[in-house]
């Protein structure tokens, strides 16, 4: 039985770049995480340890900074798309290149001061092929979301370990993950990414706080809608919701009622649903959620 090499991919994790533009005496801020794996003709390096199809981990950490010299860094799925390209177009065992970003986000406190505002992360991962395949998943993690009243769960299956009281009125929470794919149309040169991402994030918080949510699957699908019916160049959601459970206090030994007034919030364990939401026809997704 002959053994062979199956998929494999090397890379750069993490390079973590800073870049300040200087205008005047107004600076502007991009804080990135940047991943990059590659992959191609890399037999002999597996079977023999021969190097000369290798791009070094440390040479793709260094373009990462020099092209954020060279060419700044806009919206991050067109950073992205200039690595991934480069990479690909550049080094002739490379055939293909997965590009990661994460943008942690500022506020600005004066023409060259900022504070970290919040938790929330905005993402994007482009994969680049030798023949052109391209495709641009843009996201965001950690936008946390909470209805104080709205929401329900009750009629769910119960077995000789169910102990939990069905609820007509409780807090949802969650800290959303979610990704979409673009649709790419063949020639299309650009996009306001910085747009498209304002628009489907608005989307996402609408339709939670619009949602009256007889369960958080519901309010998932619900999301995932609301960006593919408002927004024709995404193609694809999936989403990520983890439960944050929020329990009533029992303020009874107080002599004290506790009408939906004080809760526990619980940090785990938690329920986590997931979940895509697509058009029909939905072109292939290719290696867009690798």
């Amino acid at each position: 039985m002959a053994v062979v090499l199956g998929p494999n991919r090397y890379g750069k994790a993490e390079t973590r770049v800073v870049r300040v533009t200087r205008d005047g005496e107004v600076h502007h801020l991009k804080d990135c995480n940047v991943g990059v794996s590659l992959s191609g003709a890399m037999e002999e390096v597996h079977r023999r340890g021969d190097n000369a199809a290798v791009l070094p981990t440390d040479s793709q950490k260094n373009t990462v900074y020099a092209f954020a010299k060279k060419h700044g860094i806009g919206e991050i799925e067109e950073f992205a798309l200039l690595l991934a390209r480069h990479f690909v177009g550049s080094q002739p065992t490379i055939h293909h290149a997965r590009v990661a970003v994460e943008e942690y986000s500022w506020e600005r406190r004066g023409p060259h001061s900022f504070a970290r505002s919040g938790g929330e992360v905005r993402t994007c991962v482009v994969h680049h092929d030798r023949d052109g395949a391209t495709t641009v998943v843009s996201g965001l993690r950690d936008l946390v979301l909470l209805n104080s009243t709205g929401s329900e769960f009750h009629g769910f299956a119960k077995d000789e370990y169910t102990t939990l009281p069905p609820a007509a009125d409780r807090v949802l929470a969650t800290a959303v993950t979610a990704r979409w794919r673009h649709l790419l149309p063949a020639g299309e040169e650009s996009r306001d990414y910085a747009e498209s991402y304002r628009q489907a994030r608005r989307c996402l918080l609408d339709a939670f706080a619009g949602t009256y949510s007889l369960s958080l699957q519901q309010t998932l699908f619900a999301m995932g809608e609301r960006v593919l019916r408002e927004r024709p160049e995404i193609c694809e959601v999936r989403l990520e919701l983890p439960n944050k459970h929020h329990f009533l206090v029992d303020l009874a030994p107080f002599g004290l009622d506790n009408d939906n007034e004080v809760y526990f919030a619980a940090d785990r364990p938690y329920g986590l649903i997931e979940g895509t939401v697509l058009h029909d026809d939905a072109p292939p997704a290719g290696a867009a959620w690798d």
